[in-house]
């Protein structure tokens, strides 16, 4: 009897453990299929030369010579060595760096305070109001900013508004700024913001911040040193979410900037579809992840960072 026993516990656990392992390999395949394989694609594009009258118009990196029985291998890092040199590169690598910065500092000032009130509130106004901020989602995201275009424009509504309050006697030139950029960015990915603020504001212990205040501690030293440190994992995950979208961004920069929101989304667009160099194009996009690499590692160790005090 001892042995079946022993025998079924040593079955449920092998398949205990395969089913975890099943479970943690279907993200992993995901992973593999939709984004290492084609990264591999997109390096591999980047080592080769541009060709004006091919399809597909770059050299191959691997050529067979059937003589010698010799498989040879040639790689090109003349793309890479061009984007260093060429000044245009460097200052989209930049721009998108700064509107991605400041854009997300915006996302964070306007969004903390509405995770806030959200967090705050009533348990059956709540969903309402996670509601509002998740709706505009279902919209188009194009049509979102085709409408931005109808409002900012020097006949739009924005302008009439304030003609009509008498604020403004002639149009403001909105449309086709960097403000247009900033504003676009800033609506198009505040949800993104906001959510993750509110999932660590709902977490805050309370009682810390009332020790804080029986202690003497003031309103604002209490704010900054009590809760804001409790809702890090919040505005880390929220400012990820933010910025590393918004440094390829390409649509709203295409509609709404002018020739100065020269952004590497829309650099890189212009050499794949204008230029047709696409190993230059592909060495463009290789840097651009690696940048955005370096978030991306800081966010996994400030969450093992967390997960281990945790486990404290």
């Amino acid at each position: 009897m001892q042995n079946k026993v022993s025998k079924i516990n040593k079955r449920q656990k092998r398949l205990s453990g395969w089913h975890k392992y099943a479970v943690i390999a279907l993200p992993y395949l995901w992973m593999a299929l939709f984004f290492f394989v084609p990264f591999l694609i997109i390096l591999k594009i980047s080592f080769a030369e541009s060709l004006d009258d091919s399809v597909p118009p770059y050299t191959s990196l691997f050529s067979y010579d059937a003589e010698e029985f010799k498989l040879n291998f040639s790689a090109y890092l003349g793309n890479y060595v061009s984007i260093f040199e060429d000044s245009t590169y460097l200052y989209s690598y930049l721009k998108s760096i700064k509107i991605a910065l400041i854009s997300t500092l915006l996302c964070l000032l306007i969004g903390y305070p509405m995770a806030w009130a959200i967090a705050t509130s009533k348990s059956s106004v709540r969903n309402a109001l996670l509601m509002l901020v998740i709706m505009p989602s279902w919209t188009s995201f194009l049509i979102r900013i085709y409408a931005w275009m109808g409002i900012l424009k020097p006949e739009g509504y924005l302008n009439s508004f304030l003609q009509w309050l008498n604020v403004i006697d002639e149009p403001l030139q909105l449309l086709h700024t960097d403000i247009a950029v900033y504003i676009g960015i800033v609506y198009a990915y505040l949800p993104f913001m906001i959510l993750p603020l509110y999932t660590a504001i709902v977490r805050v212990d309370y009682t810390l911040i009332e020790a804080g205040y029986d202690l003497g501690c003031r309103p604002t030293k209490c704010f900054f040193s009590l809760f804001v440190p409790q809702t890090y994992s919040g505005i880390i995950a929220g400012s990820m979410l933010v910025f590393i979208p918004a440094v390829g961004e390409y649509i709203i920069p295409e509609l709404l900037g002018g020739p100065g929101a020269n952004l590497i989304g829309r650099t890189i667009w212009d050499e794949y579809f204008m230029t047709r160099d696409w190993p230059l194009a592909a060495a463009l996009a290789t840097i651009m992840l690696l940048i955005l690499v370096i978030p991306i590692v800081l966010f996994y160790k400030t969450q093992r960072k967390e997960i281990t005090q945790g486990a404290r």
